[in-house]
Parts: C-alpha cells; sequence; structure tokens
C-alpha cells in the first residue's frame, strides 16, 4: 500500500481492518495455548522417571573402584544424552508450535474472510442504496438465530421505515406545493379577468380586490398551518405547568363569534393539569374544535370535556356528522387528508387533525378516535402523568 502524505517518505501504514485483528487474535490464542501445552508436556517430560538418571549396580566387590569408574562414566554419558533428548524435544517443539502457529494464522484469515464476508456484502448493497432505491434490501441469507443475519433484517427495518418517510415527506411537498399553488392561481385569475375588463369599474375593482384578500388571507392561514406542522414534528423544547380546562375555555372563548348558532355547544371543563407548551395545546384544541365545526352538521352537536382520569389529565371532543368508516379514520391524521362530506360552513386544508398528532406527539399524549355515538367522531387525547412525562423527556435528551 502506498504511504499517505501525512506518512514519512518510503513509510508502509498498516490498514487495522477486523480481518487483520480476527487474525491477529487467532494466530495469538493459538500460540499461547500452544506454548502453555508445551510447557506443561515439557515439565511432564522432565518430571517423568524415566528423565531422573539411570542407576547401575554391581556385584563384584573384589573390583570395586573399576566397577565405580564405569559406573560413573555410564551415568555422566546417560545424562548427556538425557540433557540432549531434552534440548532437541524442546527445539522440534518450538519449531512445530512456530510452524503451526503460521499455519493458524492463515487458516485464521480464511476464516476470518469468510466470518465477515456478509459484512463485506451488506456494506456492498449499503452503499447502493441512497433516496432513489430506498425500496432494495439487503436480503441476508442464513438461519433465523444468525446474528448477522438479524444485523441485515434489522438494517432493512430501517429502511422500510425511511422509505416510508421519505414517501410521505414527498406526498407532503407535493401536496403542500399544491394547496399552496391553487390560491396563487386563483389569485392570478381574479386580478387577471378584472384588468381583462374594459368597462370595469371602481365597485368591480374593489370586489376583485376583496377577493385578492380573502385568497390571501386563505394562503396566510395555510402557512401558518405548516409551521405549526414543522414545528410540532420537532418537539417541545420549554414546557410550564397548565391547566387543559384553562387551555379549552380560552379557546371556547375566541371561537364563539364564529360559532354556527345551529349547532349545539356541550361543555364539561374540570381541572385537568399537566405540563407543555400553552401555544401548542391551544392550537390543539383549536384544531380538534375546528374539525368538529367543519364536519357538524346544522342542527348537531358538540361536546367538549376536560378530566382527569386515574392521574391521567385528558381533553376530549365528540362531535356529531356523518358515520365515518373505522378504516378511515387512521388517514385522518395524515396531512391534506380531507373527508367528501362536510358542513356547510366547511373550509380548510385538511391539516387540522395531522397538527393534532403531531401535537400529541410531541407532548408524548396518546390519541383514541373512534366513531362518535350520532356519527361523527369521538376523539380523546390522554396526557402523560409525570413519572411517564419524565421518563418521556430523559428518553428524549439522553439522560439516563
Amino acid at each position: 500500500m502506498p504511504a499517505t502524505a501525512s506518512d514519512p517518505a518510503g513509510r508502509v501504514r498498516i490498514r487495522w481492518s477486523a480481518r487483520l485483528r480476527l487474525t491477529l487474535l487467532y494466530g495469538t490464542l493459538f500460540f499461547v495455548s500452544g506454548a502453555c501445552l508445551l510447557a506443561v508436556t515439557y515439565i511432564l517430560v522432565v518430571q517423568s522417571p524415566a528423565s531422573k538418571g539411570t542407576m547401575i549396580t554391581t556385584t563384584n566387590a573384589s573390583r570395586h573402584t573399576e566397577t565405580q569408574e564405569i559406573t560413573a562414566e555410564i551415568s555422566y554419558v546417560a545424562d548427556r544424552e538425557r540433557r540432549q533428548a531434552q534440548r532437541t524435544l524442546l527445539t522440534r517443539s518450538g519449531i512445530a508450535l512456530g510452524v503451526m502457529t503460521g499455519l493458524s494464522g492463515g487458516l485464521g484469515w480464511l476464516v476470518a474472510g469468510r466470518v465477515l464476508r456478509p459484512v463485506r456484502v451488506m456494506t456492498d448493497r449499503a452503499r447502493r442504496i441512497s433516496a432513489h432505491n430506498l425500496h432494495e434490501r439487503l436480503a441476508m441469507p442464513g438461519p433465523a438465530d444468525d446474528e448477522l443475519k438479524n444485523l441485515g433484517d434489522t438494517f432493512d427495518e430501517l429502511l422500510a421505515r425511511l422509505d416510508i418517510a421519505f414517501d410521505a415527506q414527498r406526498r407532503f411537498v407535493a401536496n403542500a406545493s399544491h394547496e399552496l399553488r391553487t390560491p396563487l392561481t386563483l389569485q392570478r385569475t381574479v386580478i387577471e379577468v378584472a384588468l381583462s375588463t374594459p368597462a370595469a369599474d371602481v365597485k368591480t375593482l374593489r370586489a376583485v380586490c376583496e377577493r385578492a384578500l380573502a385568497i390571501g388571507e386563505d394562503q396566510e392561514r395555510l402557512i401558518e398551518a405548516l409551521l405549526t406542522l414543522a414545528s410540532s414534528q420537532s418537539g417541545v423544547f420549554r414546557t410550564e405547568p397548565l391547566d387543559l380546562a384553562d387551555i379549552a375555555t380560552g379557546v371556547l372563548d375566541d371561537l364563539t363569534p364564529t360559532r354556527p348558532d345551529n349547532v349545539t355547544l356541550e361543555t364539561s371543563l374540570a381541572p385537568a393539569p399537566t405540563e407543555g407548551s400553552i401555544p401548542l395545546l391551544e392550537r390543539l384544541v383549536t384544531n380538534l374544535l375546528g374539525n368538529a365545526q367543519r364536519y357538524t352538521p346544522d342542527g348537531g352537536w358538540i361536546r367538549v370535556t376536560t378530566d382527569t382520569h386515574g392521574g391521567t389529565p385528558t381533553v376530549r371532543v365528540v362531535n356529531s356528522g356523518p358515520v365515518i368508516p373505522r378504516e378511515a379514520i387512521e388517514s385522518l391524521y395524515q396531512p391534506f387528508q380531507r373527508l367528501g362530506h362536510r358542513s356547510a360552513h366547511a373550509d380548510g386544508h385538511g391539516l387540522g387533525l395531522s397538527i393534532v398528532a403531531a401535537i400529541a406527539d410531541a407532548h408524548h399524549a396518546r390519541i383514541a378516535t373512534t366513531q362518535g355515538p350520532q356519527g361523527g367522531l369521538d376523539i380523546t387525547i390522554a396526557f402523560p402523568q409525570d413519572e411517564t412525562r419524565e421518563r418521556g423527556k430523559d428518553r428524549k435528551t439522553g439522560a439516563p
């Protein structure tokens, strides 16, 4: 491998890959275990009775001196041969240990490459996946309990979630562009029609200006809704103690002038203390009531309730109206989703309940939505209790 700019000239930089580290680990483990086995074997050989020395006895007492000399000579030769055999055993065992360590390193390199092959495959496939082909998957083969297959399956699940998120983002951008383009096109058409009329008088131009202002206000409401949705999805960074009953009371007071006279409003606002962002929760209750007003027909009713059940503060909005299929309820919380049947005084852009869902998620609240007793929707938002809220904050900030 050529030297890099940060290395001295001619110096080869070793790439400490996982395969190399595993190979060194295998070789080191084999060398240590082989050296321990060699040491134990050598000690056993040295301590064996056959290596303790040769005992020579004689029964000829008349030549005692000569016999002692012969015995000493034989013992010396035997001890020398024994030591030589021990050195030979130690040398040959060391050579064998070195050769086997080298072979184990080579085998370790092959085994590590085979074990890490799925990782290389996952890496190559992951490099080829981008925002344009998130539908592709690693699809790692192997048994269900294999750790590398579990890693690949986990990555595939992550890709599936990213694919869904990217697709939802693309739909959101397309819908938002359409919603923003529609009033601009209408505003431009109204002005162009007025300018192309030669006999346009002050009254006509004034009506056109009023119409253009109304369209501009509609655009402002849409942009404000989009900004609220974006800020809600980014989370709540500053909370304060509040009461859902006070929030609902303030929102009801603001909506009273715009509430249709032929829709009955029932309230039951018991104290429901919690913590959160007051502006966002005001928007949440406003959107709940606004959605109920849009889809409540003439002669219908809206019921608003705040209470605490088992220490859990809740806000509930129920309205009468057309029966909504159960399978369509979940889609109502997606941006720009509208029902086909609205009341005569309905307006909006299909962002109300999606903003409600984003604000509730930012406050770690649970939304329960069912069909109303007389059509319409029954929406209950349960905010977490104190200890649950603290755990949610810890998870969000990364605290232990």
